[in-house]
């Protein structure tokens, strides 16, 4: 989840880059990002046409009441973004490509209007995505191709409805659709250019407050003993990723290491990665089918992937540092992240991880 590629903000900034070598980009940008609004329906809608499946009817009410929490209790914006929907008749919104060295977990950026430079491009078509990640590996880059359920365009598109609920998410465990919703309307809050680990750390932080803070006020019994078994899968996994983004980090920072030494180290790192994932796994007890979405990102794992994971979760406890120390005040843990985003890229890097304790 989280801001794919700018394919949407591309709109807005597409409009005066006639001409420029990113035309067709943007083009597809623009085109795909059309073909979403035209799909969106008001929910209510939805809700009226008979023809709308059970399942579906029943968490696009719940969306509606979860809608109005994100506004009235997270004070998150009041705007008509998620309160349409739209079946694309696909499983993914757009498809993110990620690229970074062979021995780094820095991500290759692109550079747009509006939004800065980013370390992830989007692509509507899954074909082009992999086109330009088949190009990307050919300079030397270890690459990542992976489906994006939803993104945000900044609050730009809310004069033409904003971004609207997908069918590539609205099936989603009740407390994972709430954290969704949140996440990409925190997007709204608080946009740093130039600093994806910033905005994306900042909405994981969001989501997951916001989303605890929903599922024990407001979710059934049902919801949270549901949404505690699909996030105890995603903090297992999370936490063994963490660990091997820093044995990676150790090796590639190493001084005095030849390339011969670090490509060797590097793979026992991986083989490692992989072996652990196995024995958690087995050891968690949980049904081997549910694991089935992280046994791909295991096998495909790389810089890129790494990468990619760490613009989410680096710097979120620093932001629920930041929650903390507001007393949980929503209003002026935002008026504090804005005050953090006037700072350089690197002195609100810092800032929060001294908040965090390191």
């Amino acid at each position: 989840m989280g801001l794919a590629g700018v394919a949407g903000v591309a709109l807005v900034a597409a409009l005066s880059l006639t001409g420029c070598a990113n035309l067709g980009y943007y083009w597809q940008s623009v085109t795909g990002h059309l073909k979403i609004l035209q799909a969106a329906r008001p929910v209510q809608e939805w809700l009226e046409e008979p023809a709308t499946p059970q399942r579906v009817r029943a968490k696009l009410e719940l969306s509606l009441r979860i809608r109005e929490y994100a506004s009235q209790e997270l004070k998150l914006p009041d705007n008509p973004s998620y309160r349409r929907y739209a079946n694309l008749h696909r499983p993914a919104a757009v498809y993110n490509v990620t690229a970074a060295p062979a021995f780094s977990l820095e991500l290759k950026t692109w550079c747009f209007p509006v939004t800065g430079c980013v370390g992830y491009r989007g692509y509507y078509d899954e074909k082009a995505a992999r086109q330009e990640a088949a190009q990307l590996a050919q300079q030397g880059y270890e690459v990542s191709v992976y489906p994006v359920t939803a993104y945000s365009t900044l609050g730009l598109m809310n004069w033409a409805g904003g971004d609207p609920l997908l069918n590539t998410f609205i099936l989603y465990p009740d407390g994972e659709l709430a954290r969704l919703i949140f996440h990409e309307l925190a997007h709204q809050v608080v946009y740093a250019k130039n600093d994806t680990m910033f905005n994306e750390s900042f909405a994981t932080a969001v989501e997951r407050l916001g989303g605890a803070q929903w599922l024990r006020t407001h979710a059934s019994e049902a919801a949270r003993q549901e949404y505690a078994a699909f996030d105890q899968r995603r903090r297992l996994f999370r936490e063994l990723s963490r660990a091997t983004r820093e044995r990676l980090k150790t090796v590639y920072e190493t001084p005095g290491l030849s390339p011969d030494a670090k490509a060797e180290a590097k793979q026992k790192v991986m083989d490692s990665f992989r072996a652990e994932y196995a024995q958690m796994k087995a050891a968690s007890g949980i049904d081997p089918a549910l694991w089935r979405g992280y046994d791909r990102w295991v096998r495909e794992a790389n810089n890129a992937f790494f990468g990619a994971q760490a613009a989410y979760d680096e710097l979120v406890p620093g932001f629920e540092a930041l929650f903390r120390a507001h007393g949980g005040d929503w209003q002026r843990f935002y008026d504090a992240a804005r005050q953090l985003e006037k700072l350089t890229k690197n002195e609100r890097h810092e800032k929060l991880k001294e908040s965090s304790g390191g």
